[in-house]
């Protein structure tokens, strides 16, 4: 391993915002397989092949899977944003205490989100509530980017 990556590694902002990044990865990969599962337990397919592969017919969508789609779907549009928001806050040289709880904020908020939304779904404002403290969050560290690198 080159010297820069090693150091990189060791470096105790850098590993967690990995190690919550890749929560976050696990998160989102878990969504798609959630997805299917209940695909496959609703027997919801909107592609013919999906369908014919289960022995069925396509079907019109049933809440009980687009509920899920739609949490993984706001991963999709969400999550991104974070990594790439929280790398160029990495950037800025913030405090280790900050930005861990930052990050650690963020991943629980989207966690319950999909909990709220998806798994056991309680009524709004819960999803809000968890939604609006991941935005804020991305939208801080990204203008305490802007703010950073312009001066």
């Amino acid at each position: 391993m080159s010297h820069f990556l090693q150091s990189l590694s060791e470096d105790a902002l850098f590993r967690s915002y990995s190690f919550y990044c890749s929560i976050l990865v696990i998160k989102m990969m878990f969504m798609s397989s959630f997805t299917g599962f209940k695909r496959i337990t609703f027997k919801s397919f909107i592609s013919p092949e999906d369908a014919a592969f289960h022995g069925t017919k396509v079907s019109t969508p049933t809440e009980n899977v687009e509920r899920v789609r739609r949490a993984h779907l706001n991963d999709v549009e969400n999550i991104p944003l974070f990594f790439v928001t929280a790398f160029a806050f990495c950037l800025t040289n913030p405090s280790l205490s900050w930005a861990n709880f930052l990050f650690k904020a963020y991943t629980i908020a989207r966690i319950v989100h999909t909990v709220v939304y998806a798994i056991i779904p309680i009524p709004q404002p819960a999803r809000l509530i968890c939604w609006l403290i991941s935005y804020n969050i991305t939208g801080f560290m990204a203008l305490n980017s802007i703010l950073y690198f312009l001066s």
